[in-house]
């Protein structure tokens, strides 16, 4: 057994595991579909959510490649590999773009050495670290990104697992705050909302039986996170009211994107 093979808990649900069962990937164990049925049971919708905010990832890294100008992403919290991962939107569009991905899951880690291949014009790596270990982190990037050019820093759906709020304000100002001017922050979030009581029911038994264990936040706590920055249109709002191609009903995963 590998390293990253001992790491790997298949007894207890994961969350990017169960995100991945929802969104029709393979990657997922018996324990992550049985815990994704539950939730799914508790709040029917749920699988929407991880559907309108990978959706909302292609359209913001399109967006920024495509409109922006953006060429270096950083993308913390990668989860699974799955189709139209970040680097494949934006070499679409810039096959120069570089990506650097980062996580500390080991199922992700596996997966994301075989897959993320990106062009040969362009460069993808990948970075075992926490979401708390920002000095690793802006280190490591360094060697593939130009730090001192803008950076798109994707935050979907991670820093929900920080609990304590200052301390998760704090981490992403402080990678902000290392990034040029022209950097974009791409932030999704899990939302309370006195319209989605269900989402709070299926948030509790997540915490309960699963790992990590994560934290919602109301919409305006979400839109703190962008303070500073010039918002772009439409302002923090669901994932799937982000700029649509189509009309989307809303749910309980909030984004936006901000330039510094």
């Amino acid at each position: 057994m590998t390293d990253i093979e001992s790491r790997i808990d298949t007894t207890r649900p994961h969350t990017a595991r169960i995100w991945n069962y929802w969104t029709g990937g393979t990657d997922n164990y018996p324990v992550d579909r049985e815990a994704g049925d539950r939730i799914r049971a508790l709040h029917p919708g749920i699988g929407e959510y991880a559907k309108a905010d990978r959706l909302f990832l292609g359209r913001a890294v399109r967006h920024l490649a495509g409109q922006e100008g953006i060429r270096q992403f950083l993308d913390i919290g990668t989860g699974l590999p799955s189709a139209d991962n970040t680097h494949e939107v934006a070499q679409r569009v810039a096959p120069d773009a570089r990506v650097v991905y980062v996580d500390n899951d080991p199922l992700v880690l596996a997966h994301a050495r075989a897959l993320l291949v990106g062009t040969p014009e362009g460069r993808t790596d990948y970075l075992d670290a926490d979401l708390r270990d920002i000095d690793t982190i802006l280190a490591a990037a360094a060697k593939t990104l130009d730090l001192s050019q803008p950076v798109a820093l994707m935050l979907l759906g991670v820093v929900i697992f920080i609990e304590d709020d200052e301390e998760s304000y704090a981490i992403v100002r402080r990678l902000l705050d290392a990034l040029a001017p022209g950097s974009h922050l791409v932030l999704s979030h899990t939302v309370t909302h006195p319209d989605m009581p269900d989402v709070d029911e299926a948030v509790a038994f997540w915490n309960e039986h699963g790992t990590p264990k994560l934290t919602q936040r109301t919409p305006a706590a979400v839109a703190r996170y962008f303070d500073g920055l010039e918002l772009l249109e439409p302002g923090v709002v669901s994932c799937s009211a982000w700029r649509p191609e189509t009309p989307a009903a809303d749910v309980a995963m909030y984004a936006g994107v901000g330039r510094k």
